[in-house]
């Protein structure tokens, strides 16, 4: 257990960025994820309609929340730091890609490789020309942001990420919003929020943008302690009421609309419980080793999990023909595929995120306030 400790663990003394329930919530959302592509790619061997089908399908739609999470923990997180402790726009887009680039570029590289080892999988156009440009917008993280295909099929949210990243600082430093008091603060993001989420509604676009702005508010309520703590009891059954949300047949840009900001709520209140409360029932939860741990290695569990999984049902393929296949193979290959992750995905964040990307800042003092943000 120690050789384990040493090497998946990341809390340092208890820090507001390796708080130990969010270290659980991380896990937690990239659980969520696993299960939409463990569900795409065992449906050939699901019998259509039945039980296990329809709840292999619910699975999948309240997977897709998983991201939703992780952007409304990178908003609180990016945001407090900033307005925590002014920086330099450049050094804090250096680290931010420092956190970013090292696995991704591992993993393009792995996708370009195999690419040409299997060309029938291969989303590379035809001509070298256009090759060289598809490959140079997913460095630069555009696929998500602009209607381009990602080669890396979840790399579509670094765009939202990035494009968070180039805007929430200049958002500070032009609005002097460590200068304004937190009310005023609130009603503008909160107002942001509404205006995007209508605007899609009806318009369409990007709506799960909005779960930044969850996180800032989240970091707002924690500073300023005037909204009352939810108890883990309603946190849990806002949650669910908010993941239920994904299921109702409500289509379109509107229908997208109303599920996100279910699921602003329902993130936001749980996150506001667990961080409040650490030592509730519902915080203890999120703190189970295990998945703290999946949660440390998220970001290298969601990268290299759906090409595990490629390369598992893919050797599945040669050896069960899909005809004849039942409904308890669905229950069997669950925890088999999970486990089937997790050893690229742990030798992805040993080998590159935690060396490259995770490194302890050299100074913790506030920088000097002439060009920061």
């Amino acid at each position: 257990m120690n050789w384990f400790a040493q090497r998946f663990e990341l809390s340092r003394g208890g820090s507001l960025d390796n708080n130990a329930p969010m270290e659980g919530l991380r896990g937690f959302a990239v659980a969520l994820v696993f299960l939409v592509h463990y569900v795409s790619l065992v449906e050939p061997w699901t019998p259509i309609d039945s039980v296990t089908w329809h709840v292999g399908r619910a699975m999948h739609t309240i997977g897709n929340s998983g991201v939703d999470l992780f952007f409304v923990l990178s908003g609180y997180l990016i945001y407090g730091s900033l307005m925590d402790r002014p920086q330099p726009f450049a050094g804090f887009m250096k680290r931010r890609m420092q956190r970013i680039y090292p696995a991704f570029l591992v993993l393009l590289f792995l996708y370009l490789v195999l690419s040409f080892v299997f060309p029938s999988e291969s989303k590379l156009p035809a001509t070298l020309e256009e090759g060289s440009v598809y490959v140079l917008q997913n460095l630069l993280l555009l696929p998500g942001i602009f209607p381009i295909e990602p080669i890396i099929t979840v790399a579509w949210s670094l765009s939202y990420e990035m494009l968070y990243y180039l805007t929430v600082p200049l958002a500070i430093l032009m609005l002097r919003l460590r200068h304004r008091d937190a009310a005023w603060r609130v009603c503008f993001f909160f107002s942001v929020a509404a205006a995007i989420a209508i605007y899609c509604a009806f318009n369409g676009g990007h709506v799960r943008l909005v779960m930044f702005i969850a996180g800032i508010l989240l970091y707002e309520a924690l500073k300023s302690k005037a909204l009352p703590t939810p108890s883990s009891f309603i946190a849990l059954g806002v949650l669910l009421a908010g993941l239920s949300m994904m299921l109702l047949p409500l289509m379109g840009s509107e229908g997208s609309a109303i599920k996100v900001t279910a699921l602003f709520f329902s993130f936001f209140t749980l996150c506001l419980t667990c961080f409040r409360q650490p030592t509730a029932w519902l915080s203890q939860a999120f703190t189970w080793t295990p998945l703290r741990w999946l949660g440390n290695m998220s970001y290298s569990y969601y990268l290299v999990h759906g090409l595990a999984l490629k390369a598992s049902f893919l050797l599945l393929s040669n050896l069960l023909p899909v005809s004849g296949a039942g409904s308890g193979l669905f229950w069997l290959l669950l925890p088999i595929s999970f486990l089937a992750t997790l050893p690229p995905s742990a030798a992805l964040f040993l080998m590159v995120e935690r060396p490259l990307s995770i490194k302890p800042s050299s100074s913790a003092r506030p920088l000097p306030a002439q060009a920061v943000v």
